[in-house]
């Protein structure tokens, strides 16, 4: 496998040097905020991770204030016991995009938040525990336990609440394959996850970054060297 220094190297020159790409990084994770997060946030953002998949996310964002007022500013308790009608009423309300399915899923993700919550204190403070080593276990708990959280919309929602971790981006997957990983063009199965946590795990050691870091160089050291706004 491919050296992260030679990845770093590639990305710095593609993006015009050191201090150039070190702009180009995300927030570094800050365990005791993401620990401090209140469980409305962690709903908020899973529900707007939920909306955007499949869907321009500039349409989420300029409707966002709607879905703040519509779900109850994302108070998991007040939305677990909204009767029926509540619900069935979302389905014909303009200030969001009427998806049934995912107007549900809000419902479901709530009593999900309080589940955790009641175990852990707060859902924040349960991923502020979580290893970065093992972002597959908590992919998998997501998945399982919440509702349409799994694949690239689980990877986003934890990269929004700044859980540090990776993103199975195309041009992150590029990156794994051209430094030589055997992993397929899209990692859909726990098999390539499970070689996408052991080489992203064996890059943290060798550099000691946070995983932000090394998903997100890795993305720049491929693909169209876009501009950065």
């Amino acid at each position: 496998m491919t050296s992260f220094k030679t990845i770093r190297a590639r990305a710095e020159k593609r993006k015009g040097g050191p201090k150039a790409l070190e702009k180009l990084m995300p927030d570094k994770p800050d365990l005791k905020r993401l620990a401090k997060l209140g469980d409305d946030r962690i709903l908020a953002e899973m529900t707007k991770r939920v909306f955007c998949a499949g869907f321009a996310w500039s349409v989420i964002d300029s409707k966002w204030d709607g879905f703040e007022a519509a779900f109850l500013r994302f108070q998991p308790a007040k939305l677990t016991f909204q009767p029926e009608d509540y619900w069935e009423g979302l389905l014909r309300d303009a200030r969001i995009v009427r998806n049934g399915a995912k107007i549900m899923s809000v419902r479901d993700n709530a009593a999900f938040i309080q589940e955790i919550a009641k175990e852990h204190g707060t859902f924040g403070r349960f991923l502020a525990q979580w290893p970065a080593s093992n972002e597959v276990g908590l992919l998998d708990l997501l998945t399982k336990r919440g509702s349409r959280l799994g694949g690239n919309t689980g990877q986003m929602l934890l990269r929004f609440v700044g859980w540090d971790g990776f993103v199975t981006s195309r041009d992150v997957v590029a990156c794994l394959r051209d430094a030589g990983l055997d992993i397929a063009e899209e990692v859909k199965s726990k098999g390539d996850l499970a070689k996408v946590q052991a080489q992203f795990n064996a890059w943290a050691e060798e550099t000691g970054l946070p995983y932000t870091y090394l998903s997100r160089i890795c993305a720049l050291s491929v693909g169209e060297n876009r501009s950065e706004h």
